[in-house]
């Protein structure tokens, strides 16, 4: 059996297909990277912390425990607070007594 060379198999690019192709392959526009993974975790990030340029500067207010509060008296009254002791003034208070009781270097 002879084979032809002049038939072309449906496989090979033809000249002018190649310009075609090539044309496509090469887009006119810059394609730009949207990193989607980093924008899902900045949003999540501002929606925890929220806006600090949207938040007030509060001049520094009264601690609501006295300085005179000791340990005991936390612990024996079952009245609650007039208002929420914010975490960090209790943290001082906490780390104030550790300090005087030996329990905390």
């Amino acid at each position: 059996m002879e084979t032809n060379g002049s038939i072309s198999n449906s496989h090979d690019i033809q000249p002018s297909d190649a310009s075609d192709i090539a044309s496509r392959e090469k887009p006119t526009e810059k394609v730009v990277f949207i990193n989607h993974a980093e924008l899902a975790w900045q949003e999540r990030r501002r929606e925890w912390v929220g806006d600090q340029s949207q938040k007030s500067r509060r001049a520094p207010r009264e601690p609501i425990m006295s300085w005179t509060t000791t340990y005991e008296d936390l612990l024996l009254t079952t009245e609650p607070f007039q208002e929420p002791i914010p975490l960090a003034e209790m943290v001082d208070f906490l780390v104030d007594i550790w300090l005087e009781e030996g329990l905390y270097d």
